[in-house]
């Protein structure tokens, strides 16, 4: 019976483990964590601003500015914004630009229209977690993956725990990165007086958020069952002893 108990849970384990992988490296790779919705028609606005969001080193208010008037979105590693091909307005076509490695360290500032304000600290290293903590997650999943195999291959109790455990650090992980860009989120919209601007987290940043509790919950039946299966495995030795 115990050796059922010890199937199922891992069984179950594996399946939220797949899942909560799969949900954060599509959450990863897209770009749709926070989505603007400009109530404007889009031949009501001017084209200019658009252009500064596929400069370089532009400054985060003017690229800002351009998400915020074209209904633009912004990931961990992109922004984007759909845009008429033509002056006719008759087909639109999504652009993207990526941030560069260094960008993702850039230091931020009190006011960012101004860059001699002196650094924002909280808001740098918001930043800067945000695009870390999330790629952690991922490599704990995958390593835990990797000890997976070796839980079916010697049928032992250390490498569940070991996977529990790294499942429950990736959830930590992944629940910061989500804490963390939400809030940076918030922190830069304050700074621009944006606080009333119409938008909302996206579907990217919400499968990070379901990919958390699914994190949290393979990791709880790893342990479990190393638990569970080690308690069967003593009371069954102390049987044979007596």
């Amino acid at each position: 019976m115990s050796d059922n108990h010890f199937a199922t849970a891992l069984v179950i384990a594996c399946i939220l483990s797949l899942n909560s992988t799969i949900f954060l490296a599509v959450s990863i790779g897209t770009d749709v964590w926070f989505e603007y919705c400009n109530p404007l028609p889009p031949e009501n606005i001017s084209k200019s601003p658009c252009d500064e969001l596929f400069r370089e080193n532009t400054n985060e208010d003017l690229y800002t500015e351009a998400l915020y008037q074209w209904n633009g979105t912004i990931g961990l590693w992109q922004r984007c914004i759909t845009i008429p091909e033509n002056s006719y307005w008759c087909e639109m076509v999504t652009k993207c630009v990526s941030f560069a490695l260094s960008d993702q360290f850039m230091e931020k500032y009190n006011d960012p229209r101004n860059p001699n304000s002196g650094s924002d600290m909280i808001r740098t290293y918001l930043w800067r977690l945000q695009f870390f903590l999330p790629f952690v997650s991922l490599g704990l999943m995958c390593f835990g993956i990797v000890i997976g195999v070796c839980i079916c291959a010697c049928f032992s109790l250390y490498p569940t725990i070991t996977t529990g455990a790294l499942h429950f650090l990736a959830g930590l992980c992944t629940l910061g990165a989500v804490g963390c860009y939400a809030a940076g989120i918030e922190l830069l919209h304050k700074k621009l007086n944006h606080t009333s601007v119409p938008g909302q987290f996206g579907w990217s940043f919400c499968l990070a958020c379901v990919s958390a509790p699914l994190q949290f919950m393979a990791a709880a039946l790893f342990i479990w069952a190393a638990h569970n299966n080690r308690k069967e495995f003593t009371l069954l030795k102390a049987y044979h002893v007596a």
